[in-house]
């Protein structure tokens, strides 16, 4: 009798499970993900994400506010705000990497939140020699694989618990950059969950309109062509710049690649996030990326959005980079980011703001000029970034960085761009 008793007691005890998932269910599907309300939502998210049941008629700033993610970018059409949060934040139970807003005309467009991944959890190790840094990222490397799994459960867990079981889906163009996902609908809004195995741990919110095109958009060529040439600023001083440029901050990490071409492609009206495209180019745990690779990965995507690509071999000079911003398309430049030529860009930018005089200017930067001659490269500094402009007058043109506003815009001489370009450069056209 007693072990019978006992018997009974430890089938009693592993059925409370089951009995509570049963329970669980009844209770789903008695009450409808509609009927759950947007408080329960940000309780569950542990973020204000809704200030009543729709978020996409909301304020994009004051959004933003409620949040606490700070602007990353603002341009006519369109704003994105990115936090990197410490290591105590939490968003539905797990530590966010990365949490983006996005907006246009002033109003919500999407967010995206990022979990573990290949880039922010791994640092980034440069150098051969540095033998305890590289076990040390080896040790991240086996860690972020499980915790991409571990997340994927909390998630998938808490969203389950409020909003029911999950349907599964598609979401994005071209067969690299397209994910596998969980959806669940909840008043006019997707929330999508993405785990890509060994890559990253992705949930995103979007409106139901998007998220049944699998984040599919189209802008008519006439009106890009029209946008874009509306774009091209002349400033009297002989300045030939892109407005409008969006800004995505790479973070610690070496995303420098993914980073350029989610501007580009965002630019020209093509939706694209820099994780989805590391994974799409390769990119290694901690960044470095395969140019080779990512144009592989993001051809598909461009060319369902109705553009295609151009390629330039040879250096970045004034006659080569005009073509293209005078039309209004910048350019991918791949080239060597060297230190010193950083420390010279970046202590010429105030002296430059105030520059009306080209001619005066030109003799300014004479000694740049000639000093380029003795730049030497390292390869293993290799680096991404933007051609957004250029000046006739003084022989230079105008770069742009995915590492926050304040690179936004920087000037270097022809010479200096010779001296550390990879001969490679790339412009998404129509």
């Amino acid at each position: 009798m007693i072990r019978h008793g006992r018997e009974s007691a430890s089938v009693s005890t592993n059925m409370l499970p089951r009995v509570f998932s049963c329970l669980l269910l009844l209770f789903l599907i008695v009450r409808p993900a509609g009927a759950v309300t947007f408080e329960e939502l940000n309780g569950v998210f542990e973020i204000p994400i809704w200030a009543d049941d729709l978020l996409w008629d909301d304020d994009v700033a004051t959004t933003s506010a409620r949040l606490g993610w700070p602007e990353e970018s603002m341009t006519s059409t369109d704003s994105s705000y990115r936090k990197y949060p410490g290591a105590t934040d939490a968003v539905l139970g797990a530590r966010p990497y990365s949490l983006a807003l996005y907006g246009e005309e002033n109003r919500p467009t999407s967010l995206s939140m990022m979990f573990a991944n290949k880039g922010d959890a791994v640092e980034l190790v440069s150098g051969a020699g540095d033998l305890k840094a590289k076990r040390e990222q080896k040790k991240q490397v086996k860690d972020f694989k499980v915790a991409i799994q571990k997340d994927a459960r909390t998630l998938s867990t808490a969203l389950t618990s409020l909003l029911g079981p999950p349907t599964a889906d598609r979401f994005g163009q071209g067969s690299q950059t397209r994910e596998s996902v969980q959806r669940w609908n909840w008043n006019g809004h997707a929330i999508l969950l993405a785990a890509p195995r060994d890559e990253y741990v992705a949930l995103r919110v979007l409106p139901l309109d998007i998220a049944d095109a699998q984040g599919k958009a189209r802008i008519p060529d006439a009106v890009l062509r029209e946008r874009l040439l509306s774009r091209v600023e002349k400033r009297p001083n002989g300045d030939v710049i892109l407005k409008d440029m969006p800004m995505v901050n790479q973070g610690p990490k070496g995303y420098c690649v993914p980073a350029t071409w989610e501007r580009a492609m965002r630019y020209m009206a093509i939706p694209a996030d820099m994780y989805v495209l590391a994974m799409a180019g390769d990119t290694e745990a901690g960044g470095g990326t395969s140019v080779a690779a990512i144009v592989n990965g993001a051809r598909e995507a461009i060319v369902r959005g109705g553009r295609r690509l151009d390629s330039e071999t040879g250096k970045p000079s004034v006659r080569t980079v005009e073509k293209y911003i005078n039309r209004g398309l910048p350019l991918m430049w791949a080239m060597y980011s060297m230190d010193s030529v950083n420390a010279d860009l970046n202590s010429r930018m105030g002296q430059r703001k105030e520059m009306s005089d080209p001619e005066e200017w030109k003799k300014m930067i004479e000694p740049a000029r000639k000093a380029a001659k003795k730049i030497g490269v390292d390869p293993g500094q290799g680096h991404v970034c933007m051609i957004i402009g250029y000046n006739e007058k003084t022989g230079e043109i105008a770069v742009s960085d995915s590492w926050g506003p304040r690179f936004a815009e920087r000037w270097m001489t022809e010479e200096e761009a010779a001296a550390v370009t990879q001969g490679q450069l790339m412009a998404i056209n129509f």
